[in-house]
């Protein structure tokens, strides 16, 4: 067997023991929620969105399903609401802070608060081989910017208690800082951005600014970023770093008020952004994002996960 399919045989394995891992309820003692806990989930009309959606609502979750375009989002929700879950829609555009705005009053009339953020909506518009960044400035401003935005317009909105709030960031692998295959060439800004000492909102910022800049003058080729599916792996850095600040700054906060924040890659999912020519299921695609948001282990704050197991940043 050659290391191509030992790498499939073992992800196989993984994906029937993450299936079931999934059919296992959780325990009493581990029910931080309950019907009056409310999540809020980002462009969740179809996708992985959805898909956390359900299965956060099949725990008994109060779930706010959210999209840019309303047909769809309520036609989405009335699908999970003939299922007997508790799911409500409301419109959401993350790219709008109007709409951001508007939407957060809502909330705060109709709920009081939120207790989990599952921050989804993304856009990709490369697909297999495929490396245009004609929409660059797109990608980057609803991955990252948009991520960011909703983020610091939800906080507050995040309810305490001794469970603590949960923020979730759907990201990938191939924002990896780290990655061997796939990374940005500038070593010291790599080690800045590794460095909890040196990573800024501001130096996130400016690696965003700097690529969009090179974009625009058309050397970006030569600007040492991730060669694979660029425009899409820059603004996933920007997630997974941002990730990382924000634990830090939410870890500050006193016992009752905490807030614990991380990313995951659900991997290559068989859904319109890959062309359905992915290799995991939006079922599993959602589970580990569902899983951070429900884990009982308060500890956990800060890291990047794919298949319910810590990776790299």
């Amino acid at each position: 067997m050659g290391s191509k399919e030992r790498s499939k045989d073992r992800k196989e394995k993984r994906r029937q023991e993450i299936s079931l891992l999934r059919t296992i309820p959780y325990s009493d003692h581990q029910r931080w929620w309950s019907a009056k806990t409310v999540a809020v989930v980002t462009g969740a009309n179809r996708g992985i969105g959805f898909e956390i959606v359900r299965q956060l609502a099949g725990h008994g979750i109060t779930v706010i399903l959210t999209s840019r375009e309303a047909s769809a989002g309520i036609e989405a929700a009335s699908v999970l609401q003939e299922l007997g879950l508790s799911v409500t829609f409301h419109q959401l555009d993350v790219l709008d802070k109007s709409s951001i705005e508007e939407f957060c009053d809502w909330v705060k009339e109709q709920y009081g608060g939120i207790d989990i953020l599952v921050n989804n909506a993304g856009v990709n518009f490369n697909i297999g081989s495929e490396n245009s960044v004609e929409f660059a400035r797109m990608v980057v401003d609803t991955n990252y910017y948009a991520t960011k935005n909703v983020t610091k317009a939800m906080i507050p909105l995040i309810r305490a208690s001794e469970a603590g709030g949960r923020i979730v960031n759907v990201s990938s692998k191939l924002g990896r800082v780290s990655g061997k295959r796939n990374r940005i060439e500038n070593q010291e800004l790599r080690e800045q951005l590794n460095d909890m000492e040196t990573l800024s909102e501001e130096l996130i910022d400016g690696m965003m600014c700097k690529f969009l800049e090179q974009v625009e003058d058309g050397s970006w080729e030569s600007g040492g970023w991730p060669h694979a599916n660029t425009d899409y792996s820059v603004s996933k850095l920007g997630v997974n770093c941002y990730t990382r600040l924000l634990a830090k700054e939410m870890a500050d906060r006193p016992d009752g008020e905490k807030i614990y924040v991380n990313c995951y890659c659900p991997g290559w999912v068989k859904t319109a952004m890959t062309g359905w020519a992915g290799t995991t299921s939006a079922e599993d695609g959602a589970d580990t994002g569902v899983w951070l948001a429900l884990l009982p282990d308060q500890a956990i704050t800060g890291k990047f996960f794919a298949e319910r197991r810590e990776i790299a940043f």
